[in-house]
């Protein structure tokens, strides 16, 4: 078995990338978040009782474990990046990711184009990148109206097989050729991507490609 495939193989059954406990219960972990829920566009959910069937809803699905991530993405010298807070593992062999992304970003033409991403884990405590990267900050798509500050000037950075720029301030980095963009019909669009190298507080480590393909018999 490849290194990086055992590494990827690791990060989802040990590596906690929120603050959650863990109980196993044979062999299935079960996973219990505490703190603050979240919605899809990562507003926090009121947990007081709900009073109305939306709320009840959404108080429901808030039960799912959400996180902070940087996607960004990069191509023909122009990059972009956004916070997300939906990125699940799909599947092992090959090595999935899904990631929720809000639609109309500067990203998403990048993302067409290059056929490619990258995902990142944002610390609990780095407040610059979720403010950097905020949404409303970096909506405009820098094809139809370019935009003069990077958001990535004076931020360290590296890229490892697709090109997309990777904050060396995070602990973990995905990066990833789009298998699958899936359009949702409404204000969200799911990207799955295949992971082709990973980054672990700065060490690179590819995935054989070969090693990860389903078993055959």
């Amino acid at each position: 078995m490849a290194r990086g495939y055992g590494l990827w193989h690791n990060l989802r059954m040990g590596y906690r990338f929120t603050q959650v406990e863990q109980m196993r219960v044979g062999n299935s972990p079960m996973i219990f978040e505490h703190g603050p829920k979240f919605g899809a566009d990562g507003v926090e959910i009121d947990r007081e009782m709900p009073s109305t069937t939306d709320s009840l809803v959404a108080e429901i699905l808030g039960m799912f474990p959400m996180g902070t991530y940087l996607m960004t993405a990069a191509h023909d010298r122009q990059r972009a990046g956004m916070i997300v807070h939906s990125v699940q593992r799909c599947c092992d062999s090959p090595a999935l990711l899904c990631v929720a992304a809000r639609k109309g970003h500067a990203i998403d033409p990048l993302i067409r184009d290059s056929r490619s991403f990258a995902i990142g884990v944002v610390a609990a405590d780095d407040k610059m990148i979720a403010r950097r990267f905020r949404f409303d900050d970096t909506a405009v798509s820098t094809v139809i109206e370019p935009i003069d500050d990077d958001p990535f000037e004076a931020i360290p950075t590296r890229t490892l097989v697709t090109g997309s720029p990777m904050l060396t301030r995070c602990p973990i980095w995905f990066d990833c050729e789009v298998s699958r963009r899936i359009d949702l019909e409404s204000n969200y669009e799911l990207f799955v991507g295949r992971v082709l190298s990973v980054m672990r507080d700065g060490e690179r480590i590819d995935i054989d490609q070969d090693d990860s393909s389903p078993d055959e018999d």
